[in-house]
């Protein structure tokens, strides 16, 4: 990787971490003072549930719950913000929205919270968004995302009742919907040099978790 790639690399960590920050600062406040913030998640087809799309991101149930979600969500932001860097930030605000949407459109009847249903968006953008581009470096990172992701498949299955798989669906779904919307934008920067994909590729690759605790929205049942 040359200078202007690490350059690169640093900035495409900013946001990231960036909103990392705001996510513990919110959960350590919420651990804390026992606040209960999971009741500003969203609620389907309600008003103030569909204000949750915008909160539910920075919420998060227990430290597992926000710990499972962080080195994916590093992972996989950083590298956007990295090959897409004139539209990471469409792009990211599209999913944050939407994958939000979505739920308090159609899912159950709970409290969503937690951050995968964007970290579903980023892995399908970024591993359709490889593949139909057929670009040498991105290519390789959708592969890389593939084996170290790819159980994520089964979280848009409806296997555990104490996990949002409709957030991880739609998730999933607005990110190959974003794909086909900039299949056709000059969006991709352009590597310097093709030599060092593998080099690039592995500062990518180094977190990983395990698949039992990989990025679950957590949802709570309303008490009557």
């Amino acid at each position: 990787m040359n200078k202007s790639e690490k350059k690169r690399l640093k900035f495409s960590l900013i946001p990231p971490i960036f909103f990392l920050l705001i996510m513990w600062i919110v959960w350590i406040f919420d651990s804390t003072f026992h606040l209960h913030l999971y009741k500003n998640g969203i609620y389907p087809l309600t008003i103030k549930g569909f204000w949750g799309i915008f909160f539910a991101p920075f919420i998060h149930g227990d430290f597992n719950h926000i710990f499972s979600n962080t080195l994916p969500f590093l992972t996989l932001s950083t590298a956007l913000f990295f090959f897409y860097k004139k539209n990471a930030f469409k792009v990211l605000l599209l999913l944050y929205f939407f994958s939000g949407f979505w739920v308090w459109l159609a899912a159950r009847s709970s409290y969503h919270i937690g951050a995968s249903g964007i970290i579903y968006g980023l892995a399908s953008f970024l591993v359709f968004s490889g593949l139909i581009h057929k670009n040498r470096a991105l290519t390789a990172i959708s592969f890389a995302i593939i084996f170290l992701y790819g159980s994520m498949v089964w979280g848009v299955l409806p296997l555990k009742p104490e996990t949002s798989w409709e957030g991880h669906l739609f998730g999933a779904i607005t990110g190959f919907i974003l794909t086909l919307a900039f299949a056709n934008k000059k969006h991709i920067l352009e590597i310097e040099d093709e030599t060092d994909f593998n080099n690039d590729i592995s500062e990518f690759s180094e977190p990983t978790i395990s698949d039992e605790n990989f990025s679950e929205i957590k949802y709570f049942y309303e008490e009557d």
